[in-house]
């Protein structure tokens, strides 16, 4: 597919590619399983634990400099037992509900039969990068886990980088790494805060959103150029695109073809 204007795609990672957040469900539903059955929780408390250190998790602020993501979300599953059951500190189920979690998760994330074959399609006309924000080993692990650096010409974890999505930098960094200028760049994702935010703030050619439950945005969220509800939708966008582009090139032709005369 050799569009005219677009050289390259830049896709997002989790809830783009691969669903993190089901992965997230399974690993939850094994730790209430085995709090239950090895731990004697009752149901109750042991869906209390996994609340509140998924709200901890969605509060994280991580400084790699100061404590590995291991140390900080051991403490996470320590501080929900001690909140939700009191009495001391547990330290080892902690840790065992962290791994159980985490390796539990890993095994969940599966890049798709189709959305191979969409990237491998695509790649044969267009330049593919993955940029994704998080910390470093935590992405690292997941990419390694859903085994998707094949499909890509470059790999970009915000972790490793001196600002994440949605800052113009990062977006600037992957561009250079391609050798291509933002304005020939598309960026796919389903955040808007960090995703379409970003790629609009870097001045890239074109945002796509990936809107599964096609939710209506909030009036105050960034716009999409384009909108849709499964990753597979983007081959037809950049047709779409593409046949936008030839048009206004052949409008443009028309124009200086009649100032000729």
């Amino acid at each position: 597919m050799g569009l005219h204007g677009v050289k390259a795609v830049f896709f997002d990672l989790d809830n783009t590619l691969i669903d993190t957040a089901a992965a997230g469900r399974r690993a939850i539903e094994e730790v209430i399983s085995a709090l239950q059955a090895k731990h004697h929780y009752g149901e109750g408390e042991a869906r209390a634990v996994c609340d509140k250190v998924q709200a901890k998790l969605l509060k994280e602020c991580h400084d790699p400099a100061k404590m590995c993501i291991t140390d900080l979300r051991i403490s996470h599953w320590e501080e929900a037992i001690q909140e939700t059951i009191g009495g001391e500190a547990n330290r080892d189920l902690a840790a065992e509900c962290y791994y159980l979690w985490k390796t539990t998760r890993l095994q969940h994330l599966t890049l798709a039969e189709d959305t191979r074959a969409m990237l491998t399609e695509l790649r044969k006309g267009l330049r593919l990068l993955l940029l994704t924000n998080g910390d470093r080993q935590t992405q690292r692990e997941k990419i390694e886990a859903c085994a998707c650096q094949p499909y890509f010409d470059a790999i970009v974890v915000g972790g490793e980088q001196k600002e994440e999505k949605p800052a113009p930098s990062i977006f600037h960094y992957c561009c250079d790494l391609l050798g291509v200028q933002p304005a020939e760049c598309v960026m796919v994702g389903d955040s808007l805060d960090t995703d379409i935010q970003g790629g609009l703030n870097a001045g890239l050619k074109a945002t796509v959103w990936l809107n599964k439950a096609m939710t209506a945005p909030v009036d105050t969220s960034p716009v999409p150029h384009y909108i849709i509800s499964s990753v597979l939708d983007l081959p037809a966008v950049l047709q779409k695109m593409e046949h936008n582009i030839n048009a206004k090139l052949g409008t443009d032709h028309m124009a200086s073809s009649n100032e000729a005369h």
